[in-house]
């Protein structure tokens, strides 16, 4: 399988072109467009926060266009992006035809646009079915995410929009759309009180499953680390995505990686990210 893994976490200390150009030579095949800057949120004033970014501003297009020009200049491309989030959010609800728009731009043919957490399947799907014929228009199918919330009493994961494999089955057939798709993470599927499990998962939504964000954790926390480094369980997870003929990309959002980098070391992170991407090949 072809791998591939954000960008957003190596951004943050060289930029996004130098970004790409990373990830090229550790030797991803791809990269995942991530476009938390388009619409930055603070969790403690619950607002978007605005930036000079160029996801910002009107060159938006420019500069997904550049990135997609440094990948190809570099051996790669783009597989899939990420809006920004969260949906709830008005002004970062209105940010995600933006974000398809740079999706086809940069050569990506799948939009990862999380779900409201806190709605049904039959409310986020009046979010997608206004979404999906600007996607069409673009040729970029849209992928739902399974999410989490947290119990403060029990200090525990809390069911969400997707987070068991019932849940979000049943989002996939309130759109019913061969455009939206289900994009699975492996980290959030792992922890504790929503359920399910990466298999489970993967078994249910079958043909639907057509992007991963592919992370470690303790089984309980949402920590972002790289695979190998904590305790999922990454030969069922692979053992399951062969049995149901997966042929998307293996991709990274082990995000947490990098926090400790510099914009001198941060490469090395990107090494290792890449070959722990190609260890879960061999699994």
């Amino acid at each position: 399988m072809k791998i591939s893994t954000e960008i957003a976490s190596i951004a943050k200390f060289v930029g996004e072109e130098r970004a790409v150009e990373m990830v090229a030579k550790a030797g991803f095949d791809a990269f995942d467009f991530s476009m938390f800057e388009m619409g930055r949120f603070n969790w403690t004033t619950q607002e978007m926060v605005k930036s000079d970014h160029p996801l910002q501003s009107g060159n938006y297009l420019a500069f997904a266009r550049k990135l997609r020009k440094i990948a190809e200049d570099n051996g790669i491309f783009c597989n899939q992006s990420h809006a920004p989030f969260p949906v709830s959010c008005p002004e970062i609800l209105n940010l995600q035809k933006r974000a398809i728009e740079c999706t086809a731009e940069a050569g990506g043919s799948i939009c990862i646009i999380h779900p409201n957490n806190f709605k049904s399947p039959e409310e986020n799907a009046e979010m997608y079915f206004e979404l999906l014929p600007f996607a069409k228009d673009h040729g970029v199918k849209i992928a739902t995410e399974n999410m989490w919330n947290w119990d403060k009493e029990k200090e525990t994961p809390a069911p969400a929009a997707c987070s068991d494999e019932q849940n979000f089955l049943a989002h996939i057939k309130a759109v019913n759309d061969p455009f939206f798709v289900a994009c699975l993470d492996i980290g959030h599927a792992e922890m504790k009180g929503l359920d399910t499990s990466a298999p489970k998962m993967i078994y249910t939504l079958g043909s639907h499953l057509q992007a991963l964000h592919i992370h470690d954790n303790d089984l309980l926390h949402d920590s972002h680390a790289l695979p190998f480094t904590m305790d999922i369980d990454f030969a069922a997870v692979m053992k399951a995505l062969r049995e149901i003929d997966y042929k998307g990309f293996l991709t990274l959002e082990a995000d947490s990686h990098t926090k400790d980098s510099t914009p001198e070391t941060v490469f090395e992170k990107v090494k290792e990210m890449a070959e722990a991407a190609k260890r879960l090949d061999t699994l």
